[in-house]
């Protein structure tokens, strides 16, 4: 019976011994996530690995990274992910923590409650020199004789090269730099049943690498008979307003003109028929004759005048 308690005691004295083990600073050890990796598109980077499965529980993790300069000075110090410091799914967008084309190392860690794993890390480091660049989607649009194009967003440290020419027989190809997309481009003006092509590919300066060139997309431009049509009418319609406008305001003219100051016929008597200058010899030849014909009747009134001086015989 002695020895049954002493195997029993030893036993307890080795379980107290053996927990401790299962224990980091007093936490028990969760799984460690596995699988991580980093996937990079056009300058996007999401750190990926295999969720930590506890039965009946939510499992949350931590991320944190080390640049080139914490990694060769100062290896202690670890920077938490601004996104994902606590986060409940397995991935995390490290887009914004990467801001350097130097190689920065990763880890990741569970958490529950008080316990915690331990740090997991990529195979390697990451750079971002390394993300896969893909061409733009883009929209060719034909405004009139205007060739237009709209490039699909892909962030602001990305641009664009532009490729478009005239598909004929030795045509000669334009580039043009497009800083960002979103907003519709003029490329050139085009000519009446030309056929444009365009292209275009993704660069990013600050690694120095561009993508493979879209698939290229092209339009043509329509005859010009609707254009002539518009013209013509435009033609007539600005010949018919030089006549109009002018005949319109000459007839307001006359009818205002009618309207404040309308015209008095004169009787034929008042009318003068004869030059000026002949009215008034006229005028003076009748006053002459006035004249003498006055003095005449003097005369005749006159006492001892010849004619009272002749009487009867």
């Amino acid at each position: 019976m002695m020895i049954l308690e002493e195997i029993s005691s030893s036993l307890m004295w080795l379980f107290c011994v053996l927990i401790p083990c299962l224990l980091t600073d007093g936490v028990a050890v969760l799984p460690a996530p596995q699988n991580l990796t980093v996937q990079s598109t056009n300058m996007k980077h999401l750190l990926l690995w295999s969720p930590v499965i506890v039965p009946g529980e939510v499992i949350h993790y931590s991320v944190e990274y080390q640049g080139e300069y914490e990694s060769l000075y100062l290896s202690h110090i670890w920077i938490p992910s601004s996104w994902c410091s606590s986060t409940k799914d397995p991935e995390c967008d490290i887009t914004d923590d990467i801001t350097a084309t130097v190689p920065y190392n990763l880890r990741v860690r569970a958490v529950l409650g008080s316990q915690t794993s331990a740090w997991s890390t990529p195979k390697h480091p990451f750079n971002r020199n390394s993300t896969i660049l893909t061409p733009p989607g883009m929209e060719v649009i034909k405004d009139g004789f205007h060739l237009v194009i709209n490039l699909e967003d892909l962030g602001p440290q990305l641009e664009f090269l532009v490729v478009y020419w005239r598909r004929e027989p030795g045509a000669k190809e334009h580039v043009k730099t497009v800083r960002s997309g979103g907003i519709p481009v003029h490329l050139e003006t085009m000519e009446s049943g030309a056929v444009y092509c365009v292209k275009a590919q993704t660069f990013v300066k600050v690694i120095g690498r561009q993508s493979a060139f879209s698939q290229a997309e092209c339009v043509k431009v329509q005859g010009e008979t609707l254009p002539l049509a518009l013209a013509l009418f435009a033609f007539v319609g600005f010949m018919l307003i030089l006549v109009v406008v002018p005949l319109s305001i000459w007839k307001t003219g006359q009818l205002l003109r009618y309207s404040c100051c309308p015209g008095v016929v004169l009787p034929n008597t008042l009318k003068i028929t004869s030059s000026p200058q002949k009215l008034t010899s006229c005028r003076k030849e009748e006053m002459e004759v006035c004249t003498m014909s006055m003095l005449s009747s003097e005369e005749l009134f006159r006492p001892g005048s010849s004619r009272h001086k002749e009487g009867p015989s």
